[in-house]
């Protein structure tokens, strides 16, 4: 029997193969080369689009900010430097404005001869013709130099113009259709209201709707019953989950110390916090600050205390022989990489060692933001086996149950420890560290905020809580853009610019800028109001968009970087599981607590874990087994395999962008995972017991049994083919079933459910087998 369900699944798996056509992005996009392949020289060459990205690409190598790659003298990373007079007499020029035969680039970028041509041919980089013309016509235009767009400050933009004024809903809408007009391309029609309503539900709270917001929608979707349903779903305890678990990524979140004893730490208490934060809608910036520098707040109260513990969730080593000063520097890096890639969406730590390559940032800047991080009580190295890493807070029970409510102390524990921020009394100093080594010392420098390569007035000291206060100033140019990219992200599928992570010289360049700059704008004048943002993004006919492709489209615009329709994305580990528990009818809906041992492979911590005081994976009974995955324990040396089978990360550091395979792995655990075999039984009997009748022998009844469990997994009603070939499915397992008994109760057996055991066994375990076929559906593990 066993065979057959993995044959059929196999089914599956070539069924999920063949529709995956645009699940698969690369981690730094398209490259130049083919971004370029196709493009004819632009009639306006602008410098940031056009010039600048293949500079930095192909020249930053040898010619870019890092002072020990310099050749022949010449920098092309600042204006000053492009244009500088070079050679021994200084009489040559690399740029000279207007005048291509004193330019000596062009000269390079030209030549035939492998000792002249530019870049090298040892560099294994090269320019293409249309490279090399918009170089040309660039220095021919008058070379206009302009700072990199990330570096200077938003400014609102003008509304877009556009001709049909009948599709806008709000101004999104008139930025991304202004563009689509340009290429003469219609907007796609709008998802169904079935699909429109899955689609708004995962986005918002990580779960698929009910059937009755199914059947509302369907009987009424006009646009104010849809945004009734979006404010619903924007102050659920659901959404408030769903935030928290994307937050969790990019706080490299984990129950585990990480590294070879991986010992258990108590951190849940700050994720139920995040959890209120976001029930709340605290404002970003206040959800923010309170997070890097709630303790030095003026009176700080427990809670801003206890936010503080976002910045101690790395990793900590407990394991013999290490230097504790080498790990202790190793910890405030993290915190410093991580204020750098979730904030300003800048690979700072590519400055720990040098100064940066491609971005404006200095060792010595580097290590001026690490002065921010590096004053707290802490040691290296957890010296005590067991003990918990200072600095850290007791939160006991009675100021639990009267003052810290939003913690869920499930267990009734009389006083739980939780590690946090705290101040260095008199302050630890700060030196640039020579190659990043910890022992290698140079020159002290003050805590500072960055400056992008800008010239500072003052050279004044600053602490954390001055840092956030920096990171939320009208001159800041990252912040808004980086947080509204991220939530772009979410509900499109890739950022405005897609590499989220980094914002700089070698970067994605923003594909709709204005429009980052618009949102941006509003966000922080909004007083930086997620709700607010989010529910204007989701009320977009941008966002509203069906997935249907045509060949034509597809060809001019195959990433769908001018969004003219919606992408279709596999659901993340997270959601799948939740989606089945969801509709099986077994999800808990607990809020906060400890983290729990839902099912995992039996001996995997005894087989991979290296030693510590968390060997044995001992799973949860009741349930624990089915709460929403956000809780599930993170062991950081052996997280959860379905999950990372899904491209969940290891949360060994900062990731603001998860990857979206597609492999048989994946189907495989759909297949065969109890979780999902269990749901699948779940979903069978819930079907039988919620549709029209339990007579499961009738005709009519199979079929409205397989038809509830169709709409609940895809959130629409099955086609003729679709309810036919299942229910042909099912009648072909029941007369297995019927000659072999036992297979149809092992089916039924997987998990911890009490299932009954009776002369419908064989029914119940074709419903099973067709439930779990639902599941592996390429259509029940996206969102569209």
């Amino acid at each position: 029997m066993r065979n057959k369900i993995l044959f059929y699944g196999g089914l599956c798996i070539m069924g999920i193969s063949i529709m995956l056509a645009d699940s698969c992005t690369s981690a730094a996009g398209n490259s130049l080369e083919d971004s370029m392949s196709g493009q004819i020289v632009p009639e306006k060459v602008d410098f940031i689009f056009h010039v600048k990205p293949i500079l930095s690409d192909r020249c930053f190598k040898c010619h870019g900010p890092d002072e020990s790659k310099i050749e022949g003298g010449l920098q092309l990373h600042t204006e000053e430097r492009a244009f500088a007079a070079l050679g021994k007499d200084k009489d040559r020029f690399a740029i000279v404005p207007g005048n291509l035969e004193q330019s000596i680039i062009i000269e390079h970028i030209f030549s035939d001869d492998p000792a002249e041509i530019m870049p090298p041919p040892e560099s294994n980089l090269s320019l293409t013709k249309v490279e090399k013309e918009i170089i040309s016509k660039w220095i021919e235009q008058g070379a206009e130099w302009k700072e990199h767009w990330a570096f200077v400050s938003p400014v609102t933009p003008a509304i877009p113009t556009i001709k049909n004024k009948a599709w806008i809903t709000n101004s999104i809408d008139n930025f991304i259709l202004s563009k689509l007009e340009q290429s003469d391309i219609e907007p796609s029609p709008q998802l169904s209201s079935e699909k429109l309503l899955r689609k708004l539900s995962f986005d918002l709270t990580g779960l698929p709707p009910s059937l009755k917001d199914i059947e509302s929608f369907k009987n009424d979707p006009s646009l104010e019953n849809y945004e009734a349903l979006v404010d619903n779903y924007l102050t659920s305890d659901a959404y408030a989950e769903r935030m928290t678990n994307l937050w969790l990524d990019l706080a490299r979140y984990a129950d585990t110390h990480g590294y070879q004893d991986d010992l258990e730490r108590i951190m849940w208490p700050w994720r139920d916090w995040v959890i209120h934060a976001f029930k709340e809608n605290m404002p970003y910036d206040q959800f923010v600050t309170w997070q890097l520098a709630g303790d030095l707040m003026p009176n700080a109260s427990k809670e801003q205390i206890i936010a503080t513990a976002f910045n101690r969730n790395h990793k900590i080593t407990q394991e013999g022989g290490v230097i504790p000063e080498e790990y202790r520097m190793e910890y405030v890096s993290d915190r410093t990489n991580t204020f750098g890639t979730a904030f300003l969406g800048l690979t700072f730590e590519c400055a720990k060692c040098h100064d940066h390559k491609y971005d404006p940032i200095s060792q010595k800047e580097y290590y001026s933001l690490f002065g921010n991080f590096n004053n707290i009580a802490e040691v290296g190295l957890i010296e005590s086996y067991g003990a918990i890493p200072e600095p850290y807070i007791k939160l006991d029970k009675k100021e639990i149950d009267e003052v810290l409510t939003f913690i869920n102390n499930l267990e009734e524990i009389d006083t739980i420890p939780l590690m946090v921020m705290k101040e260095l009394e008199p302050k630890r100093k700060t030196h640039i560290l020579n190659r990043g080594l910890y022992d290698q010392e140079g020159e002290e420098v003050i805590p500072s905020v960055p400056s992008f390569g800008k010239a500072k007035k003052t050279e004044e000291t600053s602490d954390r809580l001055q840092l956030a206060q920096w990171l939320f100033s009208d001159n800041n140019p990252l912040t808004a853009r980086v947080a509204v990219n991220r939530l772009w992200q979410q509900f499109f599928g890739k950022g405005i610019v897609s590499t989220s992570f980094d914002f700089g010289n070698q970067g994605a360049l923003p594909t709709h800028p204005e429009l980052l700059d618009y949102l941006a704008i509003k966000f922080r004048e909004d007083n930086w109001d997620l709700r607010s943002i989010i529910k204007y993004m989701v009320s977009s006919s941008t966002y509203k968009q069906g997935s249907s492709v045509s060949p034509s489209l597809l060809d001019i615009d195959p990433a769908n970087d001018l969004l003219a329709r919606s992408t279709r994305t596999r659901l993340s580990a997270e959601m799948l599981r939740d989606h089945a528990l969801s509709i099986g009818g077994l999800l808990v809906d607990e809020i906060g607590g400890p983290s729990v041992k839902p099912y995992q492979p039996e001996g995997l911590w005894n087989e991979v874990a290296g030693g510590g005081n968390v060997i044995e994976y001992v799973q949860d009974e009741g349930d624990k087994n089915y709460r929403r995955s956000l809780y599930t324990y993170w062991k950081r040396t052996v997280p959860p395999p379905n999950m990372l089978l899904f491209d969940t990360p290891t949360r060994d550091f900062c990731m603001v962008r998860r990857e979206n395979t597609s492999t048989p792995l994946q189907a495989l655990v759909l297949m065969n995972d109890p979780q999902f075999l269990e749901a699948s039984a779940a979903l069978a009997f819930r079907a039988v017991e919620e549709s029209s009748s339990q007579d499961s022998v009738n005709v009519n009844v199979v079929s409205d049994v397989v038809q509830f469990m169709f709409t609940l997994a895809t959130s629409r009603s099955a086609d003729e083919y679709e309810l036919t070939t299942l229910i042909d499915s099912y009648h072909e397992q029941l007369g297995y079933f019927k000659k072999h008994p036992d297979e149809g109760q092992q089916l039924l057996s997987y998990g911890s459910l009490e299932i009954p055991i009776d002369e419908r066994t064989p029914s119940m375990a074709s419903f099973c087998f067709v439930a779990n076929t639902i599941f592996n559906l390429d259509e029940t593990i996206r969102k569209i």
